[in-house]
């Protein structure tokens, strides 16, 4: 296993080498690797994965998020399956404590809420957002993402570049490319704005894969939290009028939608969505 999955030895290295650079990037703690896994490896992940649109994966499709999730680990091949489980292992936990400086101990989610297999396929999208930020089940707070993306032979103009926004919702600082073997890593808070906002134009006979994991403390730098337990906060990108500001169903509640903020959203539009949103419905 070995040669297909890098050491405790070699992930502290890496770790080591690079925790500064995670901690002082912009627009918040983050990085990017390439080529971090064997590509043997994923390359049978890539195999496995299911056209998501034909089993019972979880469909999202409204305003803000146009994309396909699977449940758990059901279906998970058995290569994939492999891989989900190193990443949730000792060794990569602790490779992700020494990257991140996180002081409370890390905890992989084995139940994959809101994480596991991801889809988006032409026209879909995830608009910028802050993650859910506590467990439903284990009641923990959120505080790493990790995503793999599995996309070979993806051009520049197919989009669906992963994009990290300022506080202000003002520019994308950093747009990273869904490019097989690329790993993004990166510190969830109620002010590390992200997603994907913009449709995805690759040909029909493709779509936008990725891994997705969620780590978890029990509790937090209270600097790190707006308020309350929530699920995804949306944000209207400045000066977009297409951008429907919402708060997501949370998670606790599971409430349909909580509220819209009217302050940034022209009431005409609000209007509009609202009437759309019934039709949906």
């Amino acid at each position: 296993m070995t040669d297909i999955l890098k050491t405790h030895t070699e992930l502290q290295a890496i770790a080591k080498a690079n925790k500064q650079n995670y901690s002082s990037a912009l627009p918040f703690p983050h990085i990017v690797f390439t080529d971090f896994f064997n590509p043997r490896m994923l390359d049978k992940v890539v195999e496995e994965f299911p056209d998501l649109s034909k089993t019972n994966a979880i469909k999202y499709d409204n305003a803000n998020e146009k994309k396909l999730a699977g449940k758990g680990e059901y279906l998970l091949g058995d290569v994939t399956k492999t891989l989900v489980h190193f990443l949730n292992s000792q060794p990569f936990l602790e490779f992700l404590q020494e990257l991140t400086g996180i002081k409370e101990t890390l905890l992989p989610d084995p139940y994959l809420i809101g994480g596991g297999l991801h889809e988006i396929k032409a026209g879909g999208l995830l608009k910028v957002h802050a993650d859910f930020n506590k467990h439903t089940l284990m009641h923990l707070d959120r505080r790493l993402n990790v995503l793999v993306y599995l996309n070979k032979d993806w051009e520049e103009s197919y989009g669906g570049h992963f994009e990290l926004w300022d506080a202000e919702m003002k520019a994308a600082v950093v747009k990273i490319l869904p490019l097989f073997n690329t790993m993004a890593i990166f510190s969830t808070t109620d002010f590390s704005y992200h997603g994907h906002p913009d449709p995805l134009s690759c040909p029909a006979d493709k779509s936008r894969k990725s891994l997705a994991l969620y780590y978890y403390t029990n509790g937090r730098p209270e600097s790190e939290i707006a308020g309350n337990a929530h699920g995804t906060l949306f944000k209207a990108r400045v000066n977009n009028v297409a951008d429907i500001v919402a708060i997501a169903p949370s998670n606790e509640k599971g409430k349909l939608l909580d509220r819209i903020i009217r302050n940034i959203t022209p009431p005409l539009l609000m209007k509009l969505f609202a009437k759309k949103e019934k039709r949906e419905l």
